[in-house]
């Protein structure tokens, strides 16, 4: 029979072994892109709570990373926000290429091909935009502004043509939130700014 020191030894181990294949795997090594909640900063605050914001808690949600949090004036968070918009526009615009291999339908395929350019459109805006704030934020206004009407034709296409699509749907919906955004940031620049322009 073994000594009372290795059969607890071997019983310790054995236990550790077993509690531990019972936890599911990210619990033992949490997934890389799970972020804790950060406290938004009062400039996150401040624009989240303009009256051109369509969605409060998107704005506090989209703007809660630390590089966000940390921006010091209008002028970066403005830049970010830019940032963040024309990504998801590229990634609504993957999601539109997607489907557009998959259907069949003429009307279908002219709808998505409208929001197809409404997602370059916004894309390229979004990022001349971000070089727009420092020396134009009127213009940069004017630019962001313009996102929100090719995204809403880019809806009235998709509903006449009766495309079903819950993932387009919601990235246009995110479009509209992150176009509100950006011109909420860009208004707040004019005010800020009102005799350079």
């Amino acid at each position: 029979m073994a000594p009372p020191n290795q059969l607890c030894l071997v019983l310790v181990i054995f236990l550790s072994i077993f509690s531990l294949s019972s936890l599911p795997t990210n619990a033992i090594i949490p997934k890389a892109n799970v972020s804790l909640p950060v406290p938004s900063s009062q400039l996150v605050e401040n624009l989240c709570n303009g009256k051109a914001v369509e969605n409060r808690r998107f704005c506090l949600k989209a703007l809660s990373t630390p590089k966000i949090i940390a921006a010091m004036d209008t002028t970066q968070l403005g830049t970010l926000i830019m940032k963040l918009g024309a990504a998801n526009a590229k990634a609504t615009l993957n999601v539109y290429n997607e489907i557009i291999k998959k259907l069949g339908s003429p009307q279908a395929l002219k709808a998505l091909n409208c929001c197809v350019e409404a997602y370059k459109y916004a894309i390229l805006s979004f990022e001349m935009v971000s070089s727009e704030l420092v020396e134009d934020p009127q213009t940069a206004n004017y630019d962001v502004a313009v996102i929100g009407p090719e995204i809403a034709n880019c809806e009235k296409e998709l509903i006449n043509a009766k495309v079903q699509a819950p993932r387009l749907l919601a990235g246009n919906r995110f479009m509209k939130y992150y176009v509100s955004m950006g011109y909420e940031i860009t208004s707040t620049l004019e005010l800020e700014n009102p005799n350079e322009y």
